[in-house]
C-alpha cells in the first residue's frame, strides 16, 4: 500500500475519532430537552373556554391553545381534557360568626362533594379552638386528607367544628404546605383547585396576606371564594356596651390603620372600648372591603373566580357552580424559554384558535419564576 494512501487512511480515522469523541460529549437532544426541562420547572396553566353566553366549551384541543409569557410563545407540552380528574382542598369557615349556620355549612359541603366526579379527590379543612396553656386560640384543622372515598369524606364534615376566631390566612397556608405539599400524580398535574367558603375576613392568624398570596401564586393552584356577606350580623353585634359587643382583634385594628398608609395623621387606638360607634362601623367597612379585594385578587390570578352569596342559605347553588366550572377545565403546561431563576414574576397569556368569534378563555395570570 502506498504512503499517500495510508496517510489518507490515518487523517479518516483520526477524523471519524474526534466525530465519535465530540457525540459523546453531546447529549442527545431528548437528554438537553429534560435538562431545560429540570431546571425551569413545568408550568401549569388552568384554563376555562365559554361561549359569549357564558356556557362552557367541551371537546376542544391543544391546538385550540397557544400559550405566551412576558409576550413570548411557549411550547405546550402538557394538555388535560375536561374528563380529567381534579383535586379540590375545601376550606370551610367556621368562625364564631357561623356558628348557628354550622349546619347548612355542612349540608352545603356536603352538596359540593356529590356534585363531583368519580376520581375527584377531596380534602377538608376547617377552624376550631384549640386550648393551650390556658388560652383558647384558633386553629386550622385538616379534617381529612385528599381521599375519593366518599362516606370518609361525609364523616369528615360531620366532625367540623366551630372556632372563636378566624385563621383564615392560616388556612389558605394549610392548603399548600400540608394538603398540596407533595408534587401531584400524573393524572394531577394542572389539575389542583380550593375551594374556600368564607367571609375572608382574617382576625387570629400568624400569616400574613401577602404570604399566602405569595405561596399560592407559586403553587399553581386555581382558586375559588364562595364569599359569604357576614357583614350585617358581624356589625349588629359591634354597636352599644363595650362589655357586651364583639370585638375587633388587635390583628384587625392594625389592619385598618394600616390602609390609611405609614404617612396618615389618624389618630390611633388598639383598645377596642376607646372606639365609637361610628369608628367601629368605619373599621367594619375597611375590613370587608380589604378581604372583597383580596380574595378577588387571589381568584384571578390563578384563573378562579370569587362566588359572592347573600347568606350561607345561598352556598349550596355556590357550590353547585364551582363543581361544575371544575368539571369543565382545561389543563395546560409548558416549560418556560425564560431560565432564569430570578424569583420574579411572569406574565402568561392564552389565546385560542380555531374558535366561533365571542369564545373566551379565563386563565392563570402569571407565576413567580423559582430562584437558587
Amino acid at each position: 500500500m502506498k504512503s499517500g494512501t495510508l496517510c489518507l487512511l490515518f487523517l479518516l480515522a483520526l477524523s471519524f475519532g474526534a466525530a465519535v469523541v465530540a457525540q459523546d460529549k453531546t447529549p442527545p437532544k431528548d437528554e438537553e430537552d429534560e435538562v431545560v426541562r429540570v431546571e425551569t420547572e413545568l408550568v401549569e396553566v388552568p384554563v376555562i373556554v365559554t361561549d359569549r353566553t357564558g356556557k362552557a366549551l367541551l371537546n376542544l384541543r391543544q391546538n385550540n391553545f397557544a400559550v405566551f409569557e412576558d409576550g413570548k410563545t411557549q411550547e405546550l407540552t402538557e394538555f388535560a381534557a375536561t374528563n380529567a380528574p381534579f383535586e379540590v382542598a375545601l376550606l370551610l369557615d367556621t368562625s364564631g360568626s357561623t356558628r348557628s349556620d354550622l349546619h347548612l355549612i355542612q349540608r352545603a359541603a356536603q352538596s359540593f362533594v356529590d356534585s363531583l366526579r368519580p376520581g375527584d379527590r377531596v380534602s377538608v379543612i376547617a377552624f376550631k379552638t384549640s386550648v393551650e396553656g390556658g388560652r383558647a386560640a384558633a386553629v386550622t384543622d385538616l379534617i381529612s386528607p385528599l381521599t375519593d372515598n366518599r362516606a370518609a369524606l361525609r364523616s369528615a364534615l360531620e366532625r367540623v367544628t366551630t372556632s372563636n376566631g378566624t385563621p383564615y390566612y392560616d388556612g389558605l397556608m394549610k392548603v399548600v404546605e400540608t394538603v398540596f405539599n407533595t408534587q401531584a400524580a400524573e393524572q394531577f398535574r394542572g389539575r389542583r383547585a380550593l375551594v374556600a367558603l368564607t367571609d375572608g375576613v382574617d382576625s387570629t392568624s400568624m400569616s400574613g396576606f401577602e404570604e399566602a398570596r405569595e405561596e399560592l401564586d407559586k403553587s399553581g393552584i386555581v382558586s375559588y371564594f364562595i364569599q359569604v356577606d357576614t357583614r350585617p350580623f358581624f356589625e349588629e353585634g359591634l354597636l352599644g356596651p363595650c362589655e357586651g359587643a364583639i370585638r375587633f382583634s388587635q390583628a384587625q385594628i392594625r389592619r385598618y390603620y394600616r390602609s390609611f398608609g405609614s404617612r396618615s395623621n389618624v389618630e390611633q387606638t388598639t383598645n377596642f372600648c376607646q372606639l365609637g360607634d361610628f369608628e367601629r362601623l368605619a373599621i367594619s367597612k375597611k375590613l370587608y372591603e380589604i378581604a372583597d379585594s383580596e380574595m378577588n385578587a387571589i381568584s384571578r390570578r390563578s384563573g378562579g373566580k370569587v362566588f359572592p352569596v347573600a347568606d350561607f342559605t345561598d352556598a349550596r347553588n355556590a357550590f353547585k357552580s364551582v363543581a361544575a366550572e371544575i368539571g369543565t377545565k382545561y389543563s395546560l403546561g409548558y416549560y418556560s424559554s425564560n431560565g432564569k431563576r430570578d424569583g420574579a414574576y411572569r406574565k402568561i397569556r392564552v389565546e385560542l384558535r380555531g374558535l366561533p368569534a365571542g369564545a373566551l378563555v379565563r386563565a392563570r395570570e402569571g407565576y413567580t419564576a423559582p430562584v437558587n
